[in-house]
């Protein structure tokens, strides 16, 4: 008898943010109908040029929605206690539900103090120790971008959460926290992995739902994936070197194209070998990160409508 090929389902990441924005559309007219404009404010220090592309991108995005964007560039050479100020300021304002902070900032000023500076009810960005606690204790608030992205993503593909064992990799605060967090708030049962994990294979191969959040390419083998497996893998990595592109994309002509043409590929945290045996997956790119600008148009308008005390439920 001949064995049955897999044919793994792909998330298409894409697809989701779309109708999330149409959804956030409706939501802002709702508001304009009752005379508010969610307000986003976006702190781009210096010249970074693959920065500025993501900031232009978030606040074109902000015009196509209906939000109220503004974009200040102050220069590389601004110190800690004038971002400081320029937080304070945005904090005071009405007409700014939400600050957003580009990473990464120039060494000399003080990431930690300035995420901490803005007000927890302005934070889209969903990094404030405050917003981090009420997402622990299940309160409504601000998550960050891409692990509710995450969640998304399986919600509106119908894939179970609650009851899945679910295994994430990382556990950065950006990233595999947070993720972990929404997950467990949704009943999975949830491990968190990481570079210094004994017997990390041994674990993520009982996983229903793996989260690959690590940072580094390929960093999941085909070999620690349970055959039907849900896999999200969150990498945006940069290969340059040929061998490592072969060694991901096996006679990709496409792939292999495109490295000859821009000297890097894309891959992900997981080796594109393992989603031959999932039962679906995140594509990358067009999968987890398609969702984070969508996400943060959504958080700005529950931040404009938590500090209004408007019913999320509600225009």
């Amino acid at each position: 008898m001949k064995e049955m090929k897999n044919t793994p389902r792909i998330l298409d990441g894409v697809a989701i943010a779309g109708q999330i924005k149409d959804e956030v559309a409706v939501e802002v007219k709702e508001l304009a109908a009752r005379g508010i404009t969610p307000g986003l404010a976006v702190i781009l220090v210096g010249e970074v040029p693959a920065s500025q592309i993501y900031v232009r991108s978030k606040v074109k995005t902000c015009g196509e929605l209906g939000i109220y964007s503004e974009m200040l560039t102050p220069p590389e050479s601004i110190t800690t206690d004038e971002m400081l100020a320029l937080v304070a300021e945005l904090n005071a304002r009405e007409d700014i539900d939400g600050i957003l902070i580009q990473l990464p900032l120039p060494k000399h000023v003080d990431t930690k103090r300035l995420l901490e500076a803005v007000s927890p009810d302005k934070d889209v960005d969903g990094f404030h120790p405050v917003n981090a606690g009420r997402l622990q204790s299940g309160q409504p608030g601000l998550a960050p971008c891409t692990p509710a992205g995450i969640i998304e993503i399986l919600k509106r593909s119908d894939l179970p959460i609650s009851g899945q064992n679910a295994v994430v990799v990382g556990r950065s605060d950006i990233v595999g926290k947070p993720a972990a967090m929404m997950l467990l708030n949704a009943s999975a049962t949830v491990t968190i992995c990481h570079s210094k994990t004994v017997d990390l294979p041994g674990i993520t191969r009982g996983a229903d739902l793996l989260v690959a959040a690590i940072g580094r390419p390929g960093y999941v083998t085909a070999e620690m994936v349970k055959p039907g497996a849900t896999l999200i893998d969150v990498g945006i990595n940069r290969v340059t070197d040929a061998a490592e592109v072969e060694r991901f994309f096996p006679g990709d002509a496409k792939r292999a194209a495109s490295f000859a043409k821009r000297g890097s590929v894309v891959v992900g945290d997981i080796d594109p070998a393992a989603f031959a045996i999932a039962g679906a997956y995140t594509p990358v790119p067009g999968g987890v990160g398609a969702l984070t600008i969508a996400m943060l148009m959504k958080n700005t308008v529950t931040a404009a409508k938590l500090r209004r005390g408007i019913s999320l439920k509600e225009g």
